[in-house]
């Protein structure tokens, strides 16, 4: 089992708590970015840089992502590609994403991007919080006991 991080949105306070929980369990952790990620020396975190350009870190976690993996993003369209091949997804806010869920997720993320391509603004998500962090991080917990 592999956590796999789409980096280049991925707020800083959850990559750190992504480096303890991956030291502490011994889980792989990559980072995947279209820029240079800094990550602390272990033998279960790393990172890989990919070329720029639109959805190039998106593709190559969907190409490394197995079943059983988790992804941590807050891209819908890269979370329903991982799910169909049995992954699941994080999102840095702490809503997990399943088979169950992501389709109308999906559909809703679809809907507000027809709404603002048609002119209406719909203020874009709010400042990442503390209870936003202590989210993730419960379902992270949640999440890691069940693979134990």
């Amino acid at each position: 089992m592999t956590i796999w991080v789409d980096a280049d949105a991925c707020p800083v306070v959850v990559r750190e708590i992504l480096f303890k929980a991956a030291v502490r369990t011994k889980i792989m952790l990559t980072l995947i970015a279209n820029q240079s990620v800094r990550v602390p020396p272990s033998p279960y975190i790393s990172a890989v840089q990919v070329s720029s350009g639109f959805d190039v870190a998106d593709n190559e976690i969907v190409r490394r992502a197995q079943a059983g993996d988790l992804v941590i993003t807050s891209d819908i369209p890269l979370a329903a590609e991982v799910i169909e091949k049995g992954a699941l997804a994080l999102s840095p806010r702490g809503e997990l994403l399943t088979a169950d869920n992501v389709r109308s997720r999906l559909n809703m993320r679809d809907f507000m991007d027809t709404m603002r391509s048609s002119g209406v603004h719909s203020g874009g998500a709010p400042a990442y919080s503390s209870a936003d962090k202590q989210a993730f991080a419960n379902q992270l917990d949640r999440y890691l006991a069940r693979q134990a």
